[in-house]
């Protein structure tokens, strides 16, 4: 008898999915371990609401006229940046943290791979920016925050997108001082940016000229943007001052850029130290 030996061509397999899909389980510990630290809750949603009510729509000149809507959808708006960049701020720098004390090395042995791990930290980022957005826009919903609909959607967009650049200032601390204090540091000196920046009061003058280099100033005016044609309050007379758009969208893409750079510089030199 002749055997017949059927030949298996070896033909090369596909990149099974699981190992590309999005881990959602990874994602639910991530934000489950940040719901756990009630103080940066409060400080990242509950705080910039508190700001909101006592700023934008208790004065009683809430319901004057900015642009296409009022002065309470105008601080509206500062106290969302605010709570927004406090929120992706907290995820970067933790990310750092969690980098330094050898976490990314336990990732490292499971089958999750470096791309899913960065998709979780991305979503998680956008997640938790999402939250003060949503609550601070349902508050001024209810307190009389006035504004054509596509002004409420199209500032929330630019909102959640700009957000993601202060995830690398919370890095960037992070690595630079190698320590959860840093991290602290980072989320406080957001509260004096976000003063030099135009958040929290309109500003004129010489702090106004300064408020133009600061990190938060492109990435508020341009979420203020739909609401005002590029106008700037002015504190004195009410009235808005035009402003062009290349001036907060070149704030916005410089200091992206020098956040990005000096990241990275950190992250080489963190591992030249290994």
């Amino acid at each position: 008898m002749t055997a017949h030996v059927t030949a298996t061509q070896n033909t090369p397999t596909p990149i099974s999915s699981p190992k590309m899909a999005f881990n959602a389980t990874y994602y639910r510990l991530e934000l489950r371990r940040l719901l756990r630290d009630k103080v940066s809750v409060f400080f990242t949603a509950g705080l910039p609401v508190f700001f909101y009510l006592l700023f934008g729509a208790s004065p009683d000149y809430a319901n004057e006229s900015v642009g296409d809507g009022n002065v309470a959808m105008f601080v509206m708006i500062g106290m969302a940046a605010y709570g927004a960049v406090s929120a992706t701020n907290g995820v970067g720098g933790g990310a750092a943290i969690e980098r330094m004390q050898g976490w990314s090395r336990q990732l490292g042995i499971t089958p999750m791979t470096d791309g899913q791990q960065v998709m979780v930290k991305a979503a998680t980022a956008m997640t938790v920016a999402a939250a003060p957005i949503v609550l601070i826009y349902l508050a001024g919903l209810l307190t009389g925050a006035r504004a054509p609909l596509a002004v409420w959607i199209a500032s929330a967009a630019i909102l959640l997108i700009g957000a993601s650049t202060f995830a690398l200032y919370g890095l960037s601390f992070g690595l630079a001082f190698r320590s959860e204090a840093a991290v602290a540091a980072a989320s406080g000196s957001l509260v004096v940016l976000s003063f030099l920046g135009n958040i929290f009061v309109p500003l004129s003058g010489w702090l106004l000229t300064v408020a133009k280099f600061t990190p938060l100033y492109g990435y508020a005016s341009l979420a203020r943007w739909p609401l005002t044609d590029g106008g700037l309050l002015d504190p004195n007379t009410g009235d808005l001052i035009t402003e062009p758009l290349w001036q907060p969208l070149t704030n916005v893409i410089v200091w992206t850029t020098v956040l990005a750079m000096v990241t990275v510089a950190l992250v080489r030199k963190g591992r030249a130290r290994q």
